[in-house]
């Protein structure tokens, strides 16, 4: 493996708990819009149907205008509520995303003691108006440089396209001296796999590896980042 220079961050789901932005989100919602109580099995719901249409947008089946209003369609269907609020609540959803900040566990000390050792990026799919709230409320604006946001890019993980302005802003480093870590296989691995970037699986609940994708580290726990990228060095 090669020496590890610059470390991108995917942000929800690895450095962020991006489920309890979710859960608070999809509740402060409905409170706003009168829809009634938002219970734990509406949110268990509407997450799995949020992941499949996050999937087709990186398959390139839908833009992520029609996956951000189709997922919420989608699920006030199989809840009866009437579909036509459906981008008025996404608009919304999108702000208050970036209200409930949590960190994954050791996700804010392994940046910080990253600091000084290797170059951070963040690299992220969601969508520019809540990431910049979140980035900017965590401090994660002020620790990682460039941000690399998909809506802004033109591109989503895993298109190699996205890695474009990534290895642009990093002249003279070579795309296997820089890592990826990410909770995602489908977009963050495969995405590092495409663009032949070292990989990191955050994968803290020990999920099966499918055999077919290169996974160059399996980690349970963030700072094991700091480990690999000091280990890369000697």
């Amino acid at each position: 493996m090669s020496n590890i220079k610059v470390v991108l961050w995917d942000v929800d789901g690895t450095l962020l708990d991006f489920l309890a932005a979710e859960r608070e989100a999809i509740k402060t919602c409905f409170s706003l819009f009168g829809l009634g109580e938002c219970t734990d099995e509406m949110i268990a719901q509407y997450s799995a149907i949020n992941v499949r249409w996050w999937q087709a947008l990186e398959r390139g089946e839908y833009t992520k205008p029609e996956i951000l209003v189709g997922r919420f369609a989608e699920f006030f269907t199989a809840r009866g509520i009437d579909t036509a609020v459906a981008p008025a609540f996404n608009a919304e959803y999108q702000l208050r995303l970036g209200d409930t900040i949590k960190f994954c566990p050791h996700a804010l000390e392994t940046v910080q003691a990253l600091r000084g050792i290797a170059a951070q990026c963040a690299v992220t799919n969601g969508t520019k108006i809540a990431q910049d709230k979140k980035l900017e409320r965590s401090g994660l604006d002020k620790l990682l440089d460039p941000i690399f946001i998909s809506e802004v890019v033109g591109a989503e993980k895993p298109s190699p396209a996205f890695f474009a302005p990534v290895f642009a802003a990093f002249p003279g480093i070579k795309p296997e001296e820089m890592l990826i870590v990410g909770d995602s296989l489908t977009s963050d691995i495969r995405g590092g796999v495409n663009a032949g970037i070292q990989t990191c699986w955050y994968n803290p609940k020990g999920h099966a590896a499918p055999p077919e994708l290169r996974i160059d580290y399996t980690i349970p726990d963030i700072a094991e980042v700091l480990q690999i990228v000091e280990k890369s060095a000697q």
